[in-house]
């Protein structure tokens, strides 16, 4: 009895060590995990868009694809999508979520006779064109200049044999599906995009009776929101990457539509902290001037002292770093990468423009933000500084992105930028600084002017099938296009394929890039006329600007609460507005 007591004894002891030893491995793992920030839904084909000759039924039932499924296979075969390849024809079929999204694919393969996994290919694609595109070479333009850069948009996979497959992490709208192996039967039920995305409200909204420029409002918040990822990219399929100077127009879309989100404020100090002085981000000095405006902004709207104070250490640096480049003369000779974007990169009299307007900005942005933070000596740095640059005067060289920045810094008037910037309509526009665009026309009372461009230019890429704002895009290239929903016609301009030039020539360009959500932040900011006047949204200015609108309502988020206005023209053209503020928001009109 004695020893059947020592022995039980010893049993509860071991099994106890196990057991907190169990706990602690538990606890281990779990302070080792970094839990996902980011939300999945699956998304269900709306569209075969082609498929390969089906003269000997190589694809069977692909309608089937564009059912639901609820992610359990059984061991029925029946009813299901059949691939089948022989010497003659490959397989293939392309399907068309209808809408851009980032995430991957999963593909669940029904029971065969065969158990050995079967190999297909796999190609995404933001556009038709570069689903179908049947090589990557980025040295070559048209149809071959799909990449791999960044993120596999091109690759062979295994599928299993009654089992489901997930795969892909891009940005696309398209999925071209080729069985490579000859002779065999791949029965498929399903092809669901995997959506990751923040699930996250839409606190702002904008309407009108101008049903084109609610959709371009749309879909200028859904492109930023496609890029709120872990951090705040450019791209979703290419570079998904930080840009200091890219995110400030999507800082502004997020203002204006999500409110004070984390994801911006780790973006800011992800720029700072691999930037270390005397570095610029990015290696574009004109990217350091964004984040120190991009601060202001942020700071404006939402009133976070604690975040701004953090800034400060850095912030006196850089701004000290920045003087040291501006001659006695009040000239910026800024170094590192002397870029303001894409379409004026090889002319250096419009960088230098755009570089002095920037830096005076930035001082002036340096200047609130030090005022705000009581750092007198700062202030007053900032100030001279400002008053420096000033002497040196810059001219627009006739073009809209010179032009535009010289308004906002206060170095051009806008009656005399006006002309420039609507000097052949929607062409010479831009994605990026088109938002600059805008707004410089918004200084001299373009507003009817300013929406018939947003409608226009960002409206001819709904035209084109769009469904996401683009990293560029051509005005011109937009007659005899081909849209992106379409399979390409050899009379026609390929807008995907053939456009583009500098680091987005042909199919490598990206077609949903944040930069280019400016009417968003725009159409709140001036036809519902929405303006931040005091730090953290404390006193907001009214004054709608309809055009030739008969009404505009819609939302917009502070750290209060939601601000409602609706504006409608009257009889004698005079607009009444009815306003619904949170207490603690004065607002002035």
């Amino acid at each position: 009895m004695k020893q059947f007591f020592i022995t039980f004894s010893l049993t509860l002891l071991f099994t106890g060590s196990i057991h907190a030893q169990k706990n602690v491995l538990t606890e281990n793992f779990r302070n080792n995990l970094d839990k996902d920030e980011i939300t999945r839904s699956y998304v269900t084909p709306v569209k075969v868009v082609w498929q390969s000759d089906n003269k000997n039924q190589q694809v069977k039932n692909p309608e089937v694809l564009l059912t639901q499924f609820d992610g359990q296979l059984s061991t029925s075969g029946a009813g299901m999508c059949v691939l089948q390849s022989d010497n003659e024809v490959q397989a293939s079929v392309l399907l068309d979520f209808g809408t851009e999204i980032y995430g991957g694919i999963e593909i669940a393969a029904a029971i065969r006779a065969e158990k050995k996994p079967v190999r297909v290919r796999i190609r995404l694609g933001e556009s038709v064109s570069e689903a179908m595109s049947d090589c990557i070479d980025n040295s070559v333009p048209g149809m071959n200049s799909a990449t791999n850069d960044h993120s596999l948009r091109d690759y062979t996979l295994e599928i299993p044999w009654l089992g489901t497959v997930e795969v892909g992490n891009s940005g696309f709208r398209f999925v071209r599906i080729d069985l490579l192996d000859k002779g065999v039967d791949l029965p498929i039920r399903s092809v669901r995009g995997i959506f990751r995305y923040r699930d996250i409200p839409y606190l702002g909204s904008f309407k009108c009776d101008n049903e084109r420029l609610n959709e371009i409002w749309e879909t200028g918040a859904y492109t930023v929101h496609l890029n709120m990822q872990e951090y705040l990219w450019d791209g979703i399929k290419r570079d998904r990457l930080v840009w200091l100077g890219d995110i400030h127009p999507e800082i502004m879309t997020i203002n204006t539509v999500f409110g004070d989100h984390e994801v911006v404020k780790k973006s800011l100090d992800f720029g700072r902290d691999t930037t270390p002085l005397p570095g610029w981000m990015n290696g574009i000095s004109s990217y350091s001037l964004w984040w120190i405006i991009a601060h202001r902004d942020l700071y404006l709207y939402h009133g976070d002292l604690d975040y701004l104070k953090a800034q400060q250490p850095y912030l006196s640096e850089l701004i000290s770093q920045i003087i040291s480049k501006i001659d006695k003369n009040g000239k910026e000779n800024l170094d590192g990468g002397r870029f303001l974007d894409w379409p004026t990169a090889n002319d250096e009299n419009v960088i230098h423009s755009g570089l002095q307007s920037l830096t005076l900005m930035a001082m002036e942005a340096g200047k609130d933000i030090a005022g705000w933070l009581n750092d007198r000596e700062l202030n007053q740095l900032c100030a001279k500084t400002s008053g420096s640059l000033r002497k040196h005067r810059p001219v627009d060289h006739g073009n809209k992105q010179a032009a535009s920045l010289l308004v906002l810094a206060g170095i051009l008037s806008p009656v005399k930028a006006s002309p420039v910037i609507l000097n052949n309509g929607a062409n010479d526009f831009a994605t990026f600084y088109g938002y600059y665009m805008l707004e410089a026309l918004a200084k001299d009372g373009k507003y009817r002017e300013a929406m018939d461009i947003i409608s226009d230019y960002w409206g001819a890429m709904l035209d084109l099938g769009a469904t996401t704002f683009w990293e560029n895009f051509n005005y011109e290239e937009r007659l005899n296009a081909i849209p992106i929903d379409q399979l390409p016609e050899p009379s026609k301009f390929n807008i995907h394929a053939d456009g583009g030039d500098h680091c987005y020539i042909g199919l490598r360009a990206s077609l949903c890039h944040g930069w280019a959500s400016g009417p968003t932040t725009w159409l709140t900011a001036h036809v519902l006329g929405i303006q931040v006047v005091e730090p953290g949204s404390k006193v907001i200015r009214i004054q709608p600007n309809l055009g030739g609108l008969s009404f505009a309502e819609g939302t917009f988020p502070t750290p209060y609460g939601i601000v409602t206005v609706k504006h409608m023209k009257q009889p004698d053209g005079k607009v009444k507005s009815e306003i619904d503020a949170p207490k603690e928001i004065k607002v002035i009109r």
